[in-house]
């Protein structure tokens, strides 16, 4: 199906970026890594990203990057992140690219999960170490140091503990690579848990290029050691930073002056430590030793060797990443939780981030206004943003600035109020508001107004995960439903709650713990794991509600709260129902999907009932079985046509989930979130790739296997709004297409003769044509009925018109043809829109011929203001009268050149020269500065003026028309009156 693609509609601001790199012989060339987004190379200090690993990661999730000092052309980057959180996505293996970031070839280390760095020899880009943290989520053989000695060819492993122990960091001595050093790192998650540290771990040292290594500790810590990060600075060979984490106390900034032999704990300024499992992530200037900068929330500087520290601003918080150039130390690349930022001047200004359509989001709602808008929580943005479908108004600093701030936090979700969305329900870890647009105040109604950080779960009376679902009745809008370990419902906009359920999920006391263990608490909500995550009431039947925990159970009430059933489907225990999709057909059926890579189970998990939960069937059939479902959703014009969205892309069943097939299309590898129908789009949320939308879905809706043995297929289009605004080009994002209808079309067979498509209005009249011949051939006509003063118009060549088998699209912009001009490029084009009413597609090839009718639909918010479609059918009246005006004052013009260029010098004919000149001067504006437009010129402006908007055209507008047709008509008569009545052509 190629016709079909997703476009992005952002937000353009960046993501969480955990690694940096760039070269000190290639100023303005960096690479980003993002957590979900993949890598991005700039070449222009920031002012510019562009994507390098789509096509070709199977990972968007990125750990580390390093570029060969000896070859910048060498890139090699290590998928997986090592800021564990609990969403973190998991890597798939180290990447290669030999010129410089165009093509990239995996070289192996695919179960390394997660990277922690990558360094490459000085003298050689073959000479490669990989520092591998492992599988965030379980025991894993493969953690270790990695040395290739062929650029990837082969790997060995260097330095191994155990299957629980990774390693975070490396680093070469700066004066000597025989030497280098590694950080060693217990870690691993739970969902309910971080475990970060243990009795082994700490610092390693070879000085045989990696053959051999042994503990370094000699005053360092001797019992509990975390996260271990270190720094090394050319300006002193001998120096070694690690930042350390140990119990309070023992942990901190620690500094040798002989090469990792002895050690010196030199700062325990606590926020250097600040949630180190996350941050952990020391640099030191390579120009100045004594010059050492750490990141955390924030990002931390010291000029004397760690014994004080500022605080240094950037444009975003919560630091993961520094690199520095050798050459140029006011020359910096740092990654945070908003994306990259690059600086020139040492930290004092930095480049943007509004650049980076990298946004992490945790869902997708959308509203009912026109044109819609999409609402998510944004991974430690400020708040819950909204962004629209299509543009409102054409923005004065382009359409990165739609994007609104829509109360909560980045948690979300924000779910906008049926019939106003100017007001928002939002969450912000388990907090929940209600938000409204036109005061920009966002007022709070807690259930149970208690701060959840910091408790042991159990001791909480309400326990909110984070991300807390907010769910509006789809058969009451004053019923908002919100969830803790009980479902809570109000009818007031929160400022009473009652609750309607039981506790619904598992509640193991095995997993009411303090998270974060066995160094640093840590306990945020994110890892409360007996809450529930998901609630969907059916829009078939009232009071039959599903709820869904983070902890396995599902449970429905058929009765609004009064009584529950445990439904939850035969399989492993634990899991989170991330989705359940109550089906929009039938009222006893729905689906789930379960989340349990948490758990280190990589399947995928999607469920489907019929009978309220009394049984269910696994439907993955298709799916890879490495591939985690994340969200699932049934289409609510075509009963069993199925959406998922995994942490590795989307998929498609036509067959109520009896079999799925890949719908990446042009989609990023990304996780994708959630999903919504509206509309007649599809909407995706993605967890490093901001919003996405496949515009107008009609065709899959209408899809049937039997199609595949049609030669030809048109498929009825989706009635559009006629809207005006600015499209952007397809690549730049937000991507907003020009206004359009589209046309889907299928080819079972590649036919033998060119396709033809056209559009004819309600009186049958074909008042546009393409055609996938090129050039066009003028077989192919228009009727004179359209105003054309020469009687018919060659259809136009369009290279959308595909020949090849498979579902195409092609775009109507729902104008009609411009003038003619005598220059082709510029003929026919400009035409007004066709006014509102019916039309039909027509396609035909070999043949065939098959149409179909659509509607072209009043803008509502015009039809608000005052316009009729009367007036729109008046000024498209007008407009193609003046369309045809203009076109005869070209083709008057082309007469009056084709005569001049057949009068021959002579005193003769020099009477019909000035003639014919001085008519060419009434037509055409003389060339110069500021020069009187003349009759052409007048006739443009005046079809200018009727295409600004849609309106009643005023009086001047028709009194004007006359004045130029009299015009035209004054010097028609004069050129035939020259040629005694005739007329050349």
């Amino acid at each position: 199906m190629p016709g079909l693609t997703y476009r992005s509609v952002g937000p353009s601001r960046g993501g969480r970026s955990t690694t940096v790199t760039g070269h000190e012989n290639l100023r303005g060339t960096f690479y980003m890594g993002s957590t979900g987004g993949g890598l991005w190379k700039t070449i222009d200090y920031g002012n510019t990203w562009k994507n390098v690993s789509d096509g070709f990661f199977a990972s968007p999730s990125i750990g580390a990057i390093r570029m060969a000092p000896s070859n910048p052309l060498v890139v090699y980057a290590g998928t997986g992140s090592d800021g564990l959180r609990s969403n973190v996505i998991s890597g798939k293996g180290i990447y290669k690219s030999a010129d410089g970031g165009r093509t990239w070839k995996n070289i192996g280390l695919e179960k390394t999960a997660h990277i922690g760095a990558i360094e490459v020899h000085p003298s050689t880009p073959d000479i490669v170490f990989v520092a591998a943290i492992g599988n965030a989520f379980a025991p894993n053989p493969d953690r270790g140091i990695y040395r290739s000695r062929n650029g990837g060819a082969n790997w060995e492993k260097v330095l191994y503990l155990n299957d629980t122990i990774g390693f975070s960091d490396f680093e070469f001595h700066p004066g000597n690579p025989e030497i280098m050093y590694a950080g060693a790192w217990r870690a691993e998650r739970k969902p309910w848990s971080i475990i970060s540290g243990g009795r082994e771990g700490g610092i390693y040292k070879s000085t045989d290029g990696g053959n051999s290594w042994r503990k370094v500790f000699k005053g360092l810590p001797m019992g509990l050691i975390g996260k271990i990060d270190l720094a090394v600075s050319a300006a002193d060979p001998k120096r070694l930073y690690a930042l350390v984490e140990a119990p309070q106390g023992e942990g901190g900034l620690f500094r040798s002056n002989d090469e990792g032999e002895n050690w010196t704990q030199v700062s325990t300024f606590k926020p250097l430590l600040d949630r180190p499992f996350y941050y952990c992530n020391v640099h030191a200037n390579p120009q100045n030793a004594d010059d050492v900068f750490v990141m955390a929330t924030q990002f931390w500087r010291s000029r004397n060797a760690g014994r004080s520290w500022t605080m240094l601003q950037t444009p975003h918080g919560d630091d993961h990443d520094l690199w520095i150039n050798p050459k140029d130390s006011l020359n910096w690349i740092e990654a945070n939780d908003g994306g990259a930022n690059v600086t020139l001047d040492g930290g004092l200004t930095w480049s943007t981030q509004l650049n980076q359509p990298t946004s992490e989001l945790y869902q997708v709602e959308v509203d009912d206004q026109f044109p819609y808008w999409l609402y998510a929580g944004q991974q430690d943005n400020n708040t819950t943003i909204s962004v629209p479908s299509l543009p409102p108004y054409d923005p004065p600093n382009g359409y990165i600035g739609l994007m609104m701030a829509t109360g909560g936090c980045e948690t979300g979700p924000a779910v906008p109020k049926p019939g106003n969305p100017d007001v928002v329900y939002a969450n912000c870890k388990g907090c929940f508001s209600v938000f409204n647009k036109k005061t920009g105040q966002e007022q709070n109604y807690f259930v149970g107004a208690g701060n959840i950080y910091g408790h042991k779960p159990n001791d909480l009376k309400f326990r909110f995960q984070r991300v807390s679902p907010i769910h509006v009745s789809p058969h009451n809008p004053k019923i908002v439903y919100h969830a803790s370990q009980y479902l809570h419902r109000t009818l007031d906009e929160g400022k009473t709650w009652e609750t309607i359920s039981p506790d619904l999920t598992a509640n193991e006391p095995s997993k009411q713990v303090i998270s974060g263990s066995p160094i640093t608490r840590d306990v945020t909500g994110e890892e409360y794991y007996s809450t529930i995550y998901e609630v969907r009431e059916s829009s078939k039947q009232a009071g039959v509600i599903w709820v869904g925990a983070n902890d396995g159970p599902i449970h429905v009430t058929r009765n609004s709260g009064k009584t529950w059933q445990k439904v939850t489907p035969k399989m492993p225990e634990g899991g989170r129902v991330d989705c359940i999709d109550p089906s929009p057909h039938v009222a006893g059926k729905a689906y789930a999907a379960i989340l349990r890579y948490q758990l280190n189970d990589w399947q995928p998990y999607i469920y489907k009932t019929e009978n309220y939960g009394a049984s269910w069937q696994l439907i993955t059939k298709g799916l890879p079985a490495d591939c985690p479902v994340r969200t699932v959703r049934e289409d609510p014009t075509r009963s069993g046509l199925l959406y998922a969205g995994t942490e590795y892309g989307m998929y498609i069943s036509f067959d109520d989930g009896q079999n799925w097939q890949s719908f990446q299309q042009n989609l990023p590898l990304t996780p994708i979130t959630d999903i919504k129908i509206h509309q007649g789009d599809l909407i995706l949320s993605t967890m490093g790739r901001g919003f996405w939308i496949m515009d107008k879905i009609s065709a899959l809706q209408q899809w049937k296997p039997t199609n595949q043995s049609q030669a030809l297929q048109l498929f009825k289009p989706q009635d559009q709004y006629r809207m005006r605004y600015a499209g952007n080009r397809r690549g730049e994002e937000p991507h907003y297409p020009a206004p359009q209808v589209v046309f889907d079309y299928y080819l079972g067979i590649a036919p033998q003769s060119e396709v033809v498509l056209e559009i004819l209005n309600a009186q049958g009249q074909v008042i546009r044509a393409w055609t996938s011949a090129n050039p066009s051939k003028d077989t192919l006509r228009i009727d004179g009925s359209s105003g054309m003063a020469s009687g018919f118009r060659v259809a136009g060549f369009s290279d959308q018109l595909r020949k090849t088998v498979g579902l195409h699209r092609f775009a109507w912009d729902m104008r009609h043809l411009g003038p003619w001009d005598p220059q082709g490029v510029r003929s026919s084009r400009g035409g007004p829109m066709a006014a509102p009413g019916t039309y039909t597609v027509r396609i035909k090839v070999d043949g065939q011929s098959q149409s179909q009718s659509f509607q072209l639909l009043m803008d509502p918010r015009i039809q608000k203001a005052g316009v009729s479609a009367k007036d729109l059918l008046d000024a498209e009246t007008l407009s193609l009268q003046i369309i045809a005006l203009a076109s005869a004052s070209q083709q008057l013009n082309k007469q009056i050149k084709d005569q001049l260029a057949l009068l021959k010098p002579g005193s003769d004919q020099d009477k019909q020269r000035k003639m014919l000149e001085d008519l060419q001067k009434e037509l055409v504006t003389t060339e110069g500065r500021y020069m009187q437009p003349r009759l052409i010129d007048q006739i443009n402006y005046l079809r200018g003026m009727l295409d600004q908007g849609d309106q009643k055209p005023g009086k001047d507008a028709y009194d004007r028309y006359a004045e130029l047709k009299a015009w035209l008509s004054r010097l028609e008569n004069s050129l035939k009156q020259a040629d005694g009545g005739k007329r050349v052509d």
